[in-house]
């Protein structure tokens, strides 16, 4: 295992005895790292001076490098897709499901409305309700139809059977 030493550059000092401290740590660090045995290391600096190398062109390296880019980037479109498609088909699941929340909510809210519909409109209640606000029955002659030709007051109606009328009679109580 290799140890981790930091090194801060001393600009008063040259490279000869920043190498030789470096090395006379290297060395004493040798045995805890070889056991006990001691094997002398040394690091020589070497100078190269690359400024005078050229890169030369390599068209078939471009042209594997131009190929290699179109295939992850159409893997990564295809992936991309997928993702979004999938998570869209997760999330119009969720709306699914809340909307059927929803209807059911509503019918639940519509079979209460019609049972209290049913509650409210019952004969016998709407006639205790009026006889507790004093109203009675309509007596003969009391109820107007509107759309009946107006009878002679003098001649008596003969009652007839048909269809029922399609407007609501006006009575008062």
């Amino acid at each position: 295992m290799a140890a981790c030493t930091t090194t801060f550059f001393d600009t008063r000092r040259g490279w000869s005895p920043r190498i030789a401290e470096h090395n006379a740590e290297l060395l004493a660090q040798q045995p805890l790292r070889r056991r006990g045995v001691r094997t002398p290391e040394f690091y020589f600096v070497k100078q190269f001076d690359n400024s005078r190398l050229v890169k030369a062109p390599d068209p078939v390296r471009v042209r594997e490098m131009r190929g290699f880019a179109a295939a992850v980037i159409a893997l990564f479109s295809l992936i991309m897709v997928y993702g979004l498609q999938h998570f869209n088909a997760i999330e119009i699941g969720y709306r699914v499901e809340a909307e059927k929340q929803t209807v059911e909510h509503l019918r639940e809210q519509n079979q209460q409305l019609r049972l209290s519909e049913a509650e409210l409109t019952q004969p016998a209640r709407i006639d205790a309700l009026a006889r507790q606000y004093g109203l009675a029955a309509p007596q003969p002659g009391q109820v107007v139809h509107p759309n009946a030709a107006l009878p002679s007051s003098t001649q008596p109606v003969l009652a007839q059977a048909g269809p029922p009328p399609m407007q609501q009679t006006v009575s008062s109580f």
